[in-house]
């Protein structure tokens, strides 16, 4: 099965009519601030849902109270509901507590010169998070089991779905990242070494409207997209975007929510969870334990800091014994313990 995450219904248009109007204009107000500082649609987007969520309980749960004078005990309320009735994870239950934190600052900072809000402060940040403890395992996949994926997806004739598979897993691409690839970058001209895709840039997660990076791409990855190509002129699909599915009778720019769909499917054929994050992981790991020097790893992805390395690599320590402890004694860099 894939890894699993609780969805609750929780907001509906019905619903959110019913918030406390003082309410929506509040958060109304706020997220247009975001918008005025340079915050992404989809950080908008995201601060939205969030708080809808948290106004729905408000309403069904609080009585629908005006937001400043929701107290201490009633947000810790609602971080005991959203864990132990919607079993949620902390780090989702954190997250929301962090937009409900700006709200709370955006009041505190912006809105302090109005007198309904010139005495209020936040409060949210009292509350104690909850243990940011990982909730789903954690996928470690071989070069073998993603092969295995591929070939099957192949012989399906399921030729968008290898592509976006191989692609994740040779460029390390986020989900979010992989729909915004074109036709058009994978050129003869943007091949660099003999063995990469360079692409021109993309907008990748970073703070604001994002970062543009130039993404690189394992060469092995043409072998799937030209399955893939091929069987786009067979369908008649010329979009500009590598990956597309058919809205409203047209072919148009894939979806996140389709590429979730597919996951199911990856996971049976793999006999394990998958999640395309996990690819991101796989690829690290792959070109650390190639020997690459740290830092050609650390632009191949665009990480600002090295740190990030450690949260890539799936090593094991232990895997690494057999280099280091042999029959002859302890190896290291000076020779072997024996040879003291």
């Amino acid at each position: 099965m894939a890894r699993s995450t609780v969805y609750n219904q929780i907001t509906t248009p019905e619903l959110i009519k019913q918030i406390h109007k003082e309410n929506i204009k509040l958060y109304e107000d706020f997220l247009s601030y975001l918008a005025s500082i340079n915050r992404s649609v989809r950080t908008i987007d995201s601060y939205r849902n969030d708080l809808e969520i948290f106004f729905c309980w408000n309403f069904n749960e609080n009585n629908n109270k005006d937001f400043i004078d929701i107290t201490k005990r009633e947000f810790a309320r609602f971080q005991n509901h959203a864990l132990n009735t919607w079993e949620w994870s902390p780090k989702r239950t954190r997250r929301v507590k962090s937009t409900l934190s700006s709200l709370s600052n955006y009041i505190e900072n912006i809105l302090d010169e109005e007198p309904k809000y010139k005495e209020y402060r936040s409060i949210v940040r009292k509350i104690e998070d909850p243990s940011n403890v990982a909730v789903r395992e954690k996928t470690v996949v071989s070069d073998d089991e993603i092969d295995r994926l591929l070939s099957v997806l192949v012989e399906q004739r399921e030729y968008q779905k290898a592509c976006v598979v191989a692609l994740a897993a040779m460029s390390g691409a986020r989900k979010s990242e992989l729909l915004r690839f074109k036709v058009e970058f994978f050129v003869d001209e943007n091949i660099i070494f003999d063995s990469l895709y360079k692409t021109p840039k993309i907008i990748t997660k970073g703070r604001g409207k994002g970062t543009l990076l130039h993404k690189y791409v394992l060469l092995d990855f043409k072998y799937y997209l030209d399955l893939w190509l091929e069987h786009r002129k067979e369908l008649g699909i010329d979009s500009e975007w590598l990956f597309v599915s058919k809205q409203d009778g047209e072919w148009n720019q894939m979806k996140i929510s389709t590429l979730d769909s597919w996951t199911n499917k990856f996971t049976k054929i793999l006999g394990a969870s998958f999640y395309f994050h996990m690819l991101r992981h796989y690829l690290c790991t792959k070109l650390l334990k190639l020997s690459l020097p740290q830092n050609i790893v650390q632009e191949y992805f665009g990480w600002s800091s090295a740190e990030m390395l450690n949260i890539y690599n799936d090593i094991d320590a232990s895997d690494e014994f057999g280099k280091y402890f042999t029959k002859d004694g302890i190896q290291g860099k000076e020779g072997s313990l024996g040879d003291l």
